[in-house]
């Protein structure tokens, strides 16, 4: 891309910027923790060689009537983005309370608009260490992308492949939709779809043209007004039991993480019950709100509470071009089942339910055409998803050797995916080197003491593990 030269933002993209509301900015926010000291200098010179070879990251965001566009940064400076940070510990903090506390006020601020909405800070001397704090919007690209981005800034990392943008090439969602999209809808899913009317059919097929305009047209109206009345549908769900996690978030986030659980005896586990590693994890993520809510005086017996759950709709190799390329699916986690195994099957079942569903591809496109659609809108339209979510839960694969930066071992990370709407709470998920770690981002008025749901998992998991290893194996004798 030429120099200056911009370059339209995709539709889904637009509706990630533009979700940025009061209480909750669409902000991924994660942390890297290395085992020897780095300096500010040095992660600035790794930084400036790798990250910036996605063209991305060196680009701001331009809105307009039509929507947005990236162009080059012409004041771009690497110190902005990559600030030494300073860990400021309260009298009895330690230096990992410290750095939560300082993860959760990074998550509640938003970035420079001015300028590429990315920032890394270095907390030099944490723990022997060096930690850095990591800011990327999520219009940038989705948590699959960034794991590849990360990735590529660790020592031996790749560089991404040379993009050749084609001449004729539209804004970036029409070859993409009506190949990953279109193309592929069974007749079982177009059935499903028809259920609802043609609106999401037409609506997608309008997306698969982005070269016409549609913005401020009657037919956007009119295609608004379908994909209104499709998102519609997802007030068919039944509503998510209350609890006190459901609510009006004040926007004050808090931040906590989990030393990490050995990989290998979650794959026993999950061996042992004839489950995937999934099953098993968010069976420990169900177990350990349903125990944090009974402690404070909830009885959660016969409750149930909805994740929205990032499905990966894109190849793998391709996450080198950033963007968002996935959808939404909802999954309903079991807290009121106090027993863990009939727990972990009741995951199980609600996983093999969502298998072959249609409901993320919904999600894709209702994101996509709201990107188009005024803001208050697209308020309107999101609003469906967190009047009916209580969660953001996401499971992101990470690197399965440890990986080292500047020389330093990555001995610890961790990241929290945003949540829309009034949503409150994130759960993340993931693995890296031999381990499986969770992540909690809350909201202050929801949930004021996120470390006493995190501390719940390892408990879930130890439960789990005995039980498992209690039963018989395959081949095995019953007595």
């Amino acid at each position: 891309m030429a120099q200056g030269a911009a370059e339209r933002m995709s539709r889904v993209d637009t509706a990630w910027l533009r979700m940025d509301n009061d209480v909750n900015l669409m902000m991924i926010v994660g942390v890297w923790m290395l085992a020897t000291p780095v300096t500010v200098a040095a992660v600035r010179e790794r930084v400036a060689d790798k990250l910036l070879k996605y063209g991305r990251f060196r680009q701001r965001v331009q809105q307009d009537a039509m929507g947005a566009s990236w162009v080059e940064d012409e004041d771009f400076d690497i110190a902005r983005h990559v600030p030494a940070g300073r860990l400021a510990r309260r009298k009895g903090e330690s230096e990992q309370q410290a750095l939560q506390r300082l993860c959760g006020q990074l998550a509640g601020t938003p970035l420079d608009p001015r300028h590429p909405l990315w920032q890394f800070q270095v907390i030099e001397h944490y723990q022997g260490g060096t930690a850095l704090v990591v800011r990327i919007h999520h219009c940038i690209a989705d948590g699959i992308a960034l794991i590849a981005v990360m990735q590529s800034i660790t020592d031996g990392g790749s560089d991404p492949p040379a993009r050749r943008r084609r001449a004729a090439e539209p804004d970036g969602d029409g070859d993409w939709l009506s190949d990953a999209v279109l193309k592929p809808l069974t007749d079982l899913t177009t059935k499903a779809i028809g259920m609802y009317g043609d609106g999401l059919a037409k609506s997608l097929e309008a997306l698969s043209h982005p070269q016409q305009p549609l913005l401020g047209s009657l037919e956007m109206a009119r295609t608004g007004l379908r994909v209104l009345q499709d998102a519609a549908a997802l007030a068919l769900l039944a509503d998510d039991s209350p609890t006190r996690l459901k609510g009006k978030p004040d926007g004050r986030k808090l931040v906590a993480w989990c030393e990490p659980l050995p990989l290998d005896q979650v794959k026993a586990i999950g061996k042992g019950l004839n489950c995937s590693i999934n099953d098993v994890l968010l069976s420990c993520a169900a177990g350990a709100i349903g125990s944090y809510l009974r402690d404070r005086g909830d009885d959660p017996a016969g409750k149930e509470i909805r994740a929205m759950v990032p499905v990966n709709l894109r190849p793998l190799d391709q996450a080198w071009k950033l963007g968002n390329r996935f959808g939404l699916a909802p999954l309903t986690l079991p807290i009121g089942i106090a027993n863990p195994v009939e727990r972990v099957y009741a995951v199980r079942r609600r996983m093999a339910e969502l298998k072959g569903s249609y409901q993320p591809l919904l999600a894709f496109a209702v994101l996509s055409v709201s990107g188009l659609l005024i803001k208050p809108a697209q308020d309107a339209v999101l609003g469906l998803f967190s009047k009916k979510t209580t969660a953001v839960m996401t499971n992101v694969p990470g690197p399965a050797q440890p990986a080292s930066f500047c020389g330093a071992v990555l001995r610890q990370n961790m990241f929290w995916v945003p949540a829309s709407g009034d949503v409150g709470l994130g759960v993340s998920i993931l693995s890296y080197a031999g381990g499986v770690q969770f992540g909690l981002i809350a909201d202050h008025r929801l949930c004021p003491d996120p470390q006493a749901i995190i501390d719940r998992f390892g408990a879930e998991f130890d439960q789990l593990l005995l039980l498992a290893m209690m039963l018989p194996w395959a081949g095995e004798a019953l007595g």
